[in-house]
This record gives C-alpha cells, sequence and structure tokens, in this order.
C-alpha cells in the first residue's frame, strides 16, 4: 500500500508566458514544465493577449516581457495589477538588461519583481516558486542595486499617515525590507527567528494593503520611512 506521501499531491503553479519571441517562451516552456510543482498554462505573443489570456486562466504568475507589439508589458502589467479580480496573480518582468530603465515603473505599478532574461535556470525556478510563496524574488546584490537605483530616480519622498497604523517593530521590519534585506537577514538583525521576521513582514503588508514584498520596499522610499544612502 502507498503512504499518504506517495498519494499526495504537490501542488502545481502555474505559469503564463507573455514575450514576443517564440524562442523565448519554448525555452522557458522546456524548463518550466520539466518540474513537477509547475505548468505553463498558457502562452502570449503580446501584451493585448497577454491581459486576455490571465483573465481567461488565472495563472499563479506571469512572466511579462516589458517590449511587446500591440500592448508592452508596462501597460499589460497596469491592466493586471489595477483588476481586483486578479488580486493573486503575480507578474514578473522579463527583461535584458538587468537595470533597464521601465523596471522601475513595472514595480510601481505592481510587479512583484524583475529577472534578466539570460538568467540561470535555478535562478528562474526559484523566483517562480518565491514569488508565489510571497519570499524575496531577487538576489540580495541584485535587490540592492534595483533598490538603489529606484532610490536615486525617487522624488522627495512626504511623511505617509499610513505609517501610522503599524508598529514600531513592524516600521523597523518595513526599513529593514526597504534597503534590500532578506527575512533571514532581518532575523539575524534583530536577534529573533526567521519566522517571527517572515510574520512581522506579512503582517505590515497586510495592514498596508500592498500585493507583495516588492511594493513594501517601494512605500519605504515613498513614505521617506527610507531614505537614499541608508544602502549598507
Amino acid at each position: 500500500m502507498p503512504s499518504p506521501t506517495d498519494t499526495e499531491e504537490v501542488p502545481v503553479i502555474r505559469v503564463l508566458l507573455a514575450d514576443d519571441q517564440s524562442l523565448v517562451r519554448a525555452g522557458f516552456r522546456a524548463l518550466l514544465d520539466a518540474q513537477p510543482d509547475i505548468e505553463v498554462a498558457g502562452e502570449a505573443a503580446d501584451g493585448e493577449e497577454a491581459v486576455r489570456l490571465v483573465r481567461e486562466l488565472r495563472p499563479h504568475v506571469v512572466l511579462m516581457d516589458i517590449r511587446m507589439p500591440r500592448l508592452d508589458g508596462l501597460a499589460a502589467t497596469r491592466r493586471v495589477t489595477g483588476d481586483p479580480a486578479l488580486d493573486d496573480v503575480r507578474v514578473v518582468m522579463l527583461t535584458t538588461f538587468e537595470l533597464d530603465e521601465y523596471v522601475f515603473e513595472a514595480i510601481r505599478s505592481g510587479a512583484s519583481g524583475f529577472l534578466v532574461k539570460d538568467t540561470e535556470p535555478e535562478e528562474l525556478l526559484r523566483a517562480v516558486r518565491a514569488v508565489v510563496a510571497g519570499d524575496a524574488l531577487l538576489s540580495p546584490g541584485v535587490t540592492r542595486r534595483l533598490i538603489a537605483e529606484f532610490a536615486a530616480r525617487s522624488k522627495e519622498p512626504a511623511a505617509d499617515s499610513q505609517l501610522a497604523r503599524l508598529t514600531e517593530r513592524e516600521r523597523e521590519v518595513m526599513a529593514l525590507v526597504g534597503i534590500g534585506l532578506t527575512n533571514e537577514e532581518i532575523a539575524r538583525r534583530l536577534v529573533v527567528s526567521p519566522l517571527t521576521a517572515k510574520t512581522h513582514v506579512s503582517r505590515t503588508m497586510v495592514k498596508l494593503g500592498v500585493r507583495d514584498r516588492a511594493q513594501l520596499v517601494v512605500l519605504a522610499y515613498e513614505s521617506g520611512l527610507v531614505r537614499p544612502g541608508w544602502l549598507g
């Protein structure tokens, strides 16, 4: 008789591929479909088709190219993240350059992060699983470079009354997320367990009504809680 673990179904992460290059989609599909916990739900060759398929297929993650015909990835992301019915869908932008100028606007628009198209296969798989779990999407080094550039482009922040609903510890945790620390790094800094750090991050996101960690970073800067120059 098989044990319960032998028959237990593994939750499958459904991914939509949106890229106008068929070879890119084919490469991603081959990699993702080979995983027992990931499947490609569909493919789109332009932004209009991507938005239509997101609404039809309700994938967990969309790998969205920034530059596509008819409707670019940035506009498509705004449509997806701006639709309350698609609140559970996470968008990961695909770009040729690590610090593509459109990445910053994409994150402001609700994208959960970005990946360079020539990223290592293991990093792509880790990113898909991480964004669904609500964990940090990017490696700390890439995250910090992104945040540094984002901070340099940000306008002078203004005080945000939203932060008044946070506890002192939650504000502290939000600031640490804002400078690019992972849950494990936050735990070490505050001398708490990684689970406790993750719980603080999750509660902060719920209180502030942000979609994910990337949005928490944006709000940390825009609210003035974190300012350029704080990166260590």
